[in-house]
């Protein structure tokens, strides 16, 4: 599954006293999501901080708490804090193996907790609250949890040794023993986590080097594989409170659009119906089960106040941003001066505005009281929703306690607090606990759904066909503006807009790169979807590197290597994913086309082949994807594979099906009848080979999805000699001749017969 070789650097002892940010990692640090909320100050950290005093009392108080991530009790296993939350995306194994590796302890002898809301102890640098998004996980806890399990492990054989009146370097540590050989003397952390809570933070620790590593670097089973094989693991939609009630919620179809009237009379017939309660733009029938809420919903009269949005249409929004991609004054995001003399090349580009469509749909439970609000819900934000919470309420931050469950898939969702909020603003209105549970209907219709994008891509080209020139305007709305106004550029730049296009991998002389910054509609809300600026990015440019190919009458393979010669590491995974693909060894079948595509987003490098075959009804059948991968050093294996296998179907799925239209200004899709996604059935085997070197390690979860679409539009050029270039493949042009749709009719026209 992998390739080259691991020549790790013996890691340095780590100065404490002198560590002031996160350095190392291989994440450049350019600027605090959150800026101006005082957030500057959030950094998790190995050391002590102010608040941990209070976050080890509110936790039990355990005998020895070195930092905000370790407890030891006087009996049972130590408990790591999580200072980001799971959704799948294995980050719980990821942090266990960093923290055991140096702590000195089995897996099997950590259990886990949920962080509460705290930006100054779990607060990501880079996102500058927090945070869980943007692939930065692993990357942020590479060295500050490897650190916090080594200053644990010295303060624990620090103890030791002071009780046996012995060096500390003649001790060793195994599976949470400490042992002095010497004498025969050995003693657990538990019977040593008084000792260890008084002693001082030791002013340097030494990380064990990478030749010795016994966890990191290896394939680990996930630590929460069992509980969720059982069903045992708790969801934000599993929360159950005593008194609780359910309900599902209905807002205004229409974007921007507010409750006008109901007649509830039917719906307060329905047996198990409790109340029906209002907010501005929504309702909410409230049941003892769900199943009575959501029939008490069929049979509510709702009458809505449409507004301005009422006429919208995906075209009006299509044709709006188009504009603004060829005409609009664009903020300049890189200039290496004039255009040169040659030929050029220009094409334009289209992607759709796309749902989240996470398996477990929105929810949250909450109880208010008149001096408490307590909060059940799986969020990517735990300290935004609990600040949201405590402006609805009017309760003092304190007084609002949120208590985070494992996601039910996140893909940026859930670094939104729109349905907390939704949920604190009903269950105000309640005496009893409050679970707000939307319909899957309701949580694609009302999602802060990825933005529409317009390109013209353009190149100069010399007489070999090779680009001296490149130019890139992207036309769409900005997540940043909204969600971290403080993080933009001082030119009004939005970095996310133009990730993977200002610094291409290729090596080509000169480029231009704008951003025409595109507003949607009043009640449109853009927001986070995985992959982010890269996925839409990295479509259009891959798509029309393929397109220089074919002009310049290349191999795309070959045409990629002479433009990476002196980029190492993206051609390392370009040769990978040709070689283990096969790449030019044997002639297809007809209809049958390979795509590349090679990308590098979010400090990683990756290489995607697809092998698609197109019917000549257009139906597009995935054969095989090979993908390269290369983020530096590896955590956990098996999840490096997991991740890139199911970022690679969800970046397949999206390009084949996905896409939200518009209709009288409200979106049409609503369930996976008509948001598409791919089944079982139809998913291909997805092969991955890792680089093996000792860089800092990359991020991952949004890698594959981000490289997944340009590769299968390559294919399918491949296959048809059709270029693609708008979103979701649109099989009406891959139709080989009239005469094959005409047989998919009569067999449709005879199977219905039949059935009939």
């Amino acid at each position: 599954m992998s390739t080259g070789t691991f020549s790790p650097k013996p890691e340095q002892a780590v100065d404490l006293q002198r560590r002031q940010i996160l350095k190392s990692s291989g994440l450049a640090i350019a600027f605090l999501w959150l800026g101006g909320t005082g957030a500057a100050s959030a950094m998790i950290s190995a050391r002590r901080q102010p608040g941990d005093t209070a976050a080890a009392m509110a936790d039990g108080n355990p005998p020895f708490a070195p930092n905000a991530f370790i407890r030891v009790d006087s009996e049972g296993p130590v408990r790591l804090v999580m200072p980001s939350v799971e959704m799948g995306q294995g980050i719980y194994t990821g942090c266990c193996m960093l923290l055991a590796e140096e702590l000195g302890v089995g897996l099997d002898q950590i259990k886990l907790e949920h962080s509460p809301p705290s930006d100054e102890l779990y607060g990501i640098p880079a996102l500058g609250g927090q945070i869980t998004g943007g692939s930065t996980s692993t990357r942020s806890t590479w060295s500050v949890l490897r650190e916090a399990g080594a200053v644990a492990r010295s303060m624990l054989v620090s103890a030791a040794a002071v009780q046996w009146h012995v060096d500390p370097s003649t001790c060793t540590v195994d599976r949470g023993v400490v042992h002095h050989a010497p004498s025969g003397r050995s003693a657990s952390f538990n019977q040593l986590a008084a000792t260890a809570g008084r002693l001082p933070m030791p002013d340097k620790v030494q990380l064990t080097d990478p030749k010795d590593f016994k966890l990191i670097g290896k394939p680990i089973r996930r630590v929460d594989a069992a509980d969720k094989v059982k069903g045992a693991t708790q969801f934000g939609i599993d929360v159950r409170v005593p008194g609780m009630k359910v309900a599902t919620v209905m807002a205004c179809p229409t974007f921007n659009g507010k409750l006008a009237s109901i007649d509830d009379k039917a719906t307060r017939r329905v047996p198990g119906v409790v109340d029906v309660l209002r907010l501005d733009n929504a309702v909410a029938v409230v049941g003892e089960h769900f199943w009575a809420a959501k029939k008490g919903m069929e049979a509510l009269v709702i009458d809505w106040n449409r507004g301005e949005n009422a006429n919208l249409t995906t075209r009006q929004l299509q044709d709006a941003i188009a504009d603004s991609a060829r005409n609009g004054k664009g903020i300049v995001a890189r200039d290496d001066g004039a255009r040169p003399q040659g030929t050029l090349v220009q094409s334009e580009y289209q992607s759709p505005m796309l749902a989240h469509a996470t398996m477990e749909p929105m929810n949250c439970t909450v109880h208010v009281t008149h001096d408490r609000c307590e909060i059940w819900t799986g969020t990517q934000v735990p300290m935004r929703a609990a600040q949201e919470a405590a402006k609805i309420t009017g309760l003092p931050a304190e007084k609002v306690v949120l208590h985070n469950q494992y996601l039910g898939g996140g893909f940026g969702r859930r670094l939104e607090t729109d349905w907390v909020e939704q949920a604190v603003a009903l269950a105000k209105q309640v005496p009893y606990p409050l679970k707000v549970v939307w319909t899957r209907e309701e949580d694609i219709r009302q999602d802060h759904m990825r933005p529409m994008y317009h390109d013209v891509i353009s190149a100069v080209v010399d007489a070999n066909g090779r680009p001296a020139w490149f130019g890139y305007r992207t036309s769409g709305g900005s997540v940043l503006a909204r969600f971290a106004p403080g993080a933009m550029g001082k030119d009004g730049l939005d970095d996310d807009a133009v990730e993977c296009v200002v610094e291409l991998p290729y090596d080509i002389p000169k480029a231009r790169v704008e951003w025409i910054r595109h507003d949607m509609p009043p009640g449109i809300i853009v927001g986070w979807w995985r992959g982010v600026g890269p996925t839409h990015n990295l479509f259009v440019v891959e798509s029309f590197l393929d397109e220089l190919a074919h002009r310049a009458n290349k191999d795309p393979l070959e045409f990629r290597r002479s433009l990476l010669q002196k980029n190492a590491r993206a051609l390392g995974v370009l040769n990978l994913a040709a070689e283990k693909i096969g790449w030019g060894a044997h002639p297809l079948p007809p209809r049958v086309g390979r795509g590349i595509a090679l990308g590098e987003p979010f400090g990683s490098h990756v290489c995607v082949v697809v092998e698609t075959e197109v019917t000549a009804q257009g139906e597009v059948r995935l054969r095989k994807v090979v993908a390269a991968i290369d983020v530096g050093i590896a955590v956990n294996t098996s999840s490096i594979e997991a991740q890139v296998q199911g970022g690679v179907l969800f970046g397949l799925s999206a390009a084949l099906y996905s896409e939200l239209t518009i209709k009288h200004g409200a979106v049409e899709q609503g369930n996976f009848n008509d948001y598409r996604v791919l089944r079982i059935n139809e998913a291909p085997v997805v092969e991955v080979h890792r680089v093996v070197n000792a860089e800092p390690p990359g991020g991952l979860g949004e890698v594959g999805t981000a490289i997944a679409a340009p590769a299968l539009a390559n294919a399918i050029f491949a296959a048809t000699g059709v270029r693609l270039y708008q979103l979701p493949v649109d099989r009406k042009l891959l139709v080989q001749n009239p005469e094959a749709l005409k047989s998919v009719a009569s067999a449709s026209a005879r199977e219905g017969s039949e059935v009939a």
